[in-house]
């Protein structure tokens, strides 16, 4: 017989994102953030491989991120606006968490798995800031694709890749809500 939950089903139907640029100070204390990374990893994790880890970005680490996000656009010959949208990402982040994707060699679980799992991740550590009263926001931004920014500003070795970049913090506005999904338009049952 089912054991129902129903404040978490509440919980999980009425979330929202919080645009990141709406997030402020406090941000959650180092205990917390495992506390909420510890909640986060609780994902499937076929072959129990861990494909991921975490990065977390605290100040001056972003100041650092949002110039080195505004020199490789430059490099690269982004258009001055999505530099300076990418580079504020970072710029007026108290706190951000990267997931970061770590491919792990086996035969048993293929990488497409392993990027999901990571994809999981990020949604747990969305929906615990989220539980523990905090704002949340998850990000990725031209600046992930960089091979140049994953090595040199976020240190991560060749074959890692970026899942998400995590903003949390205290919301100073309400979330906006946008229009859900039609089911109707997405499901089919399948009987037979």
């Amino acid at each position: 017989m089912p054991d129902p939950n129903p404040a978490a089903l509440d919980f999980l139907l009425s979330r929202r994102s919080r645009p990141a640029r709406t997030l402020s100070l406090p941000v959650p204390s180092p205990e917390e953030v495992a506390r909420l990374l510890s909640a986060a990893t609780r994902v499937p994790d076929h072959g129990k491989l861990e494909p991921w880890r975490f990065l977390v970005l605290a100040r001056p680490a972003t100041d650092r991120l949002a110039a080195l996000v505004e020199a490789r656009g430059a490099a690269l010959g982004v258009e001055p606006e999505r530099i300076a949208k990418a580079a504020s990402q970072y710029a007026m982040a108290d706190l951000a968490v990267v997931v970061v994707q770590v491919p792990r060699p086996t035969d048993k679980v293929p990488l497409i798995e392993q990027a999901y799992s990571a994809g999981a991740v990020c949604l747990g550590l969305l929906n615990a800031a989220t539980a523990a009263g905090f704002g949340a926001n998850w990000l990725t931004g031209w600046p992930v694709y960089d091979e140049a920014f994953r090595r040199d500003g976020l240190g991560l070795a060749p074959g890692e890749t970026v899942a998400g970049v995590l903003h949390i913090g205290t919301p100073t506005a309400e979330a906006p809500d946008r229009p859900r999904p039609d089911l109707q338009r997405l499901v089919a049952w399948v009987r037979e």
